[in-house]
C-alpha cells in the first residue's frame, strides 16, 4: 500500500513541475513590440550583406571558398603571410572593367594592373579600335620583400578588386590581402571627360611583414603598338622621353638601344609619335633606371611594334608603409590636350625643337594653324598658313633677291678679274674684295636673309611631323596628311626610297630645283678648289625625294607652296619691283665715290697684303 502510494505522489510531483514550466514559458515569451524589433535587425544585416557582395566585381562564388589545411599550408610555404590572398574567392584570371567618354581601361585581380587601355574616338592606320595597351605588351610590377626573407612579384599574384564612386569619378580599389585589415593596394580613381588616371600605391598594416631596410622596386615594362601606314617614320618619333632634376628633359635614343640611370625623375613618357602613355609622381622618383629597345629595322606589314621601353624605381617606405602617389596618362600626344595638365608640364615630352625653334612653334605657328583649322579643313589650313609665313618673309626675300641682283651685274667684272690672277688666288681674292668695296656689294648680304629664314624653316619641320590635328585627315589625294601620300606601289623597293612613289615631294623638289635655278644658278661660278655648286643644286631636290617619301604629306605639302610662292615672288621682284639697269647704274655710280674704309676692311686688306708677301718670299727662296 506504501509503495503505491508513493507512485502517485512521484506522478503528481511531475506534473506539477510540468506545469511550472509551461506557464514560465508562456510568461517569457518576446511581445510584439520585441518580435519587430528582431525584425528589423534582421534586415539591417541582410542589407549589409548585398552591399557587401555588391562591392566586389563579378564575384562567382559568394563566401570563401572552402580551403583545405594541406592547401593553405602549400600557399602559406609558397607565398608566406601572402598565402592568404591566394584563398580568396579573387584568386582567379577575372577582371574589372572602369570607363569614360574618352578611354576605357580593363584592370586585371592577378597582378592588380591594367592590361587593356582603349581610346574610345581613335583607330589605328587600319580601322582596328586603338589599344595602347592589349594582349600583355605592358606590365607593371612590384618586387617585394618580406621579413621571412622572401622575394615576391605582384605580378604573380593576385588582388581583391572592389569598385565605388567618389561624385562623378570612379575608383577601382586593387588589394592584395594578408588579412581583411592588412594589404597592399593599388587604386584607379578616373574622371569624366580625362585621359589622366589618379594612381595611388599604399599599403595598410604591412610594417611587420614587408622588409623596409630594402626598397620596393617598382618596373613598368612596355612595348609600342604599331598604328600608323609606314612603321619606320612612326618609330622614328617614338622615344622614351623623361623629365628630370627639376626643369631638365632628356631623351633616350630614337635609333638603336639605350639606357640611362637618373635622379630626382618627375615623370616619364613612352612615346609613340601621335599617343603617349606617362607615368607622372608628386613626389619626384629618387631614382630611375631607364632602357630603351629598337624592334624596327625595315618597312613591312609585319611588323607590329616600334619599341619597348623599361623603367625600374624604388619606392621608399615611410614610417615602415608605402604611400607613393602618382598618376597615369594614356592619351594623344596633343599639345592643346597636354596643356591642359600644365601643372607637370607634359608638353615638353613633345619633339618641337629646342630654343628658339620650340618658341616659334609654342607662341606662333601653333596657335595659327589651330585658329585657321577652327575655320577651314586641315589641308586648307596648311596651304593658308604656308601662305601667310611666306608674305611675312617677303622683305628678307625682297633684300637676297636684291643682293644677288648686285652680283649678277658685277659678274663680268669678277670674270676679267679672275681671268686675270687665275694663277694667283691671293691676288684675285684682293681684287675681288675692292671691287666689292667699290660697287658698295657685300657678299654676305645674300646670306643674312638665308640665315634669318632657318629658325623658321626648322621650326616648321619640327611642327608639321607633331601636329595631331593632321593624323589621318585627308586633302587632295593624299587620304592622311601624317603619313605619306602614295599614288603608285612598286612591286619592288628601292634602298632608302620605299617601295611607294609619294606625288608631294616630287611636287616639292620639282619646286626647290626651280628655286635653285633662280637663285644659286644665275650666280654660280666655279672657284678652283670648291665644290661643284651644280652638282650641289641637282644633289639637293634629289636628296629631298629620297629623304621625304616616307615623310608626312602635310610637310611636303608646306615645302612645295612655300617654295612654289617663293618663286612668284621673286617673278614679281624680278619683273616688277628691281630694275637692274638702275642697279648697274647705281654700281657705277658708287666706283666713283670715295669709299671710306671701314676698320674690319682695313684689317682684312692688311692681313691679305702680309700673307702676299709671305707668299712671294717662299717663292724666292
Amino acid at each position: 500500500m506504501e509503495e503505491k502510494k508513493l507512485d502517485i505522489n512521484t506522478i503528481i510531483g511531475f506534473t506539477l513541475i510540468f506545469g511550472i514550466l509551461i506557464w514560465m514559458l508562456y510568461q517569457n515569451q518576446p511581445s510584439a513590440e520585441e518580435l519587430a524589433a528582431d525584425k528589423a535587425k534582421q534586415e539591417q544585416i541582410d542589407k549589409a550583406q548585398i552591399n557587401e557582395s555588391k562591392a566586389v566585381v563579378n564575384p562567382k562564388e559568394s563566401a570563401v571558398r572552402p580551403v583545405d589545411s594541406v592547401t593553405f599550408a602549400k600557399y602559406k610555404d609558397q607565398l608566406g603571410a601572402f598565402g592568404y590572398a591566394a584563398t580568396l574567392p579573387s584568386a582567379k584570371d577575372e577582371f574589372v572593367e572602369i570607363e569614360n567618354d574618352l578611354v576605357r581601361y580593363k584592370i586585371s585581380n592577378k597582378g592588380g594592373q591594367l592590361v587593356q587601355v582603349q581610346l574610345k574616338n581613335y583607330k589605328a592606320y587600319d580601322s582596328i579600335p586603338l589599344n595602347l595597351i592589349n594582349d600583355g605588351n605592358s606590365l607593371f610590377n612590384l618586387q617585394l620583400a618580406t621579413s621571412d626573407n622572401r622575394t615576391l612579384q605582384t605580378k604573380d599574384l593576385f588582388f581583391e578588386p572592389t569598385v565605388s564612386n567618389n561624385g562623378n569619378n570612379q575608383i577601382v580599389s586593387m588589394k592584395l590581402k594578408v588579412s581583411e585589415n592588412q594589404y597592399l593596394e593599388y587604386r584607379y580613381e578616373m574622371k569624366q571627360g580625362e585621359y589622366m588616371v589618379d594612381f595611388t600605391v599604399r599599403s595598410q598594416g604591412l610594417g611587420q611583414v614587408l622588409n623596409s631596410a630594402q626598397p620596393v622596386l617598382m618596373d613598368w615594362k612596355f612595348t609600342g603598338n604599331r598604328f600608323a601606314k609606314s612603321v619606320t617614320y612612326e618609330n622614328r618619333y617614338t622615344r622614351l622621353t623623361y623629365k628630370h632634376e627639376g626643369d631638365k628633359v632628356s631623351k633616350l635614343s630614337p635609333t638603336g638601344n639605350d639606357e640611362e640611370e637618373e635622379i630626382e625623375v618627375n615623370w616619364l613618357s613612352y612615346r609613340q609619335h601621335f599617343f603617349s602613355s606617362i607615368l607622372v609622381s608628386d613626389t619626384p622618383f629618387k631614382t630611375a633606371k631607364l632602357s630603351s629597345e629598337n624592334l624596327v629595322e625595315n618597312e613591312g606589314e609585319n611588323v607590329k611594334q616600334t619599341k619597348t621601353f623599361g623603367a625600374s624605381i624604388p619606392l621608399a617606405y615611410q614610417g615602415g608603409e608605402l604611400n607613393t602617389t602618382m598618376h597615369w596618362y594614356f592619351g594623344p600626344t596633343d599639345y592643346t590636350i597636354l596643356k591642359k595638365y600644365d601643372e607637370y608640364q607634359l608638353t615638353d615630352s613633345i619633339p618641337l625643337g629646342w630654343g628658339i625653334f620650340g618658341w616659334l612653334n609654342i607662341w606662333i605657328f601653333i596657335p595659327m594653324f589651330n585658329f585657321l583649322t577652327k575655320y577651314f579643313a586641315e589641308g586648307i589650313a596648311i596651304v593658308l598658313m604656308t601662305i601667310i609665313v611666306r608674305l611675312l618673309m617677303s622683305p628678307v626675300t625682297y633684300k637676297s633677291y636684291l643682293s644677288q641682283a648686285k652680283m649678277k651685274v658685277l659678274r663680268p667684272e669678277i670674270t676679267e678679274i679672275n681671268e686675270k690672277h687665275k694663277d694667283n688666288a691671293m691676288k684675285r681674292q684682293q681684287e675681288t674684295m675692292a671691287l666689292y668695296g667699290k660697287a658698295g656689294v657685300s657678299p654676305m648680304s645674300g646670306c643674312v636673309p638665308a640665315l634669318l629664314q632657318l629658325p623658321i624653316f626648322y621650326a616648321l619641320f619640327t611642327f608639321f611631323p607633331t601636329a595631331f590635328e593632321l593624323r589621318q585627315k585627308s586633302f587632295l589625294w593624299a587620304d592622311d596628311l601624317s603619313s605619306y601620300d602614295s599614288i603608285a606601289q612598286l612591286p619592288f623597293e628601292i634602298p632608302f626610297y620605299g617601295s611607294h612613289v609619294s606625288l608631294f615631294p616630287i611636287l616639292a623638289s620639282i619646286a626647290i630645283f626651280i628655286y635653285m635655278m633662280m637663285t644659286t644658278g644665275q650666280n654660280m661660278q666655279q672657284q678652283p678648289g670648291m665644290p661643284n655648286m651644280k652638282f650641289i643644286m641637282y644633289l639637293s631636290p634629289l636628296m629631298m625625294l629620297f629623304f621625304f617619301n616616307n615623310y608626312a604629306s602635310g610637310l611636303s605639302l608646306y615645302y612645295f607652296i612655300s617654295n612654289l610662292i617663293t618663286i612668284f615672288i621673286m617673278l614679281a621682284i624680278k619683273y616688277f619691283i628691281i630694275d637692274e639697269n638702275k642697279i648697274h647704274a647705281q654700281i657705277q655710280e658708287n666706283k666713283k665715290k670715295p669709299k671710306k674704309e671701314s676698320r674690319f676692311q682695313r684689317k682684312m686688306k692688311e692681313m691679305m697684303e702680309q700673307a702676299e708677301a709671305q707668299q712671294k718670299s717662299k717663292g724666292k727662296r
